[in-house]
């Protein structure tokens, strides 16, 4: 049914992903899928790498970890955005299209009072992804 799952993570915070992680992996198993790690980042230094391209270097590495932890087939893709913070939305789908992929699962949060003012980037992917989208809300 599913051939590619997009998974997009934030390197910095991955124990918060887990739940996540594992649906993916446990679709993945199931219908025989790859799953695709995607991760954006901005072209100037950051917390988690010194270029782009160090930053498409640990997203490989992850998703060769996650494969070999999980016993998926797994990629990554790396997306650089100018503004990560303001564009995540729009590169994200953009993102959904270069990968091909066919499901997109990815972490929420426990919905609270920002979330009246601040958009969640789930409900956006799912309203305009044009494929189906699974937000994993994390264990309470």
């Amino acid at each position: 049914m599913f051939k590619k799952i997009m998974v997009p993570v934030d390197l910095a915070h991955v124990a918060r992903l887990e739940r996540a992680l594992q649906v993916a992996a446990d679709l993945a198993r199931h219908y025989d899928a790859e799953v695709c790690y995607v991760a954006v980042t901005a072209p100037t230094p950051g917390p988690m790498a010194h270029n782009p391209q160090e930053f498409a270097a640990r997203l490989e590495a992850f998703a060769r970890g996650e494969a070999e932890k999980r016993g998926i087939r797994a990629a990554s893709h790396s997306m650089i955005s100018h503004d990560p913070a303001v564009d995540l939305d729009d590169t994200l789908l953009k993102a959904r299209k270069e990968t091909g992929a066919d499901l997109v699962v990815m972490a929420s949060h426990v919905p609270g009072i920002a979330d009246w003012l601040v958009p969640n980037h789930g409900g956006h992917m799912a309203q305009h992804a044009g494929v189906s989208v699974m937000i994993v809300r994390p264990h309470d």
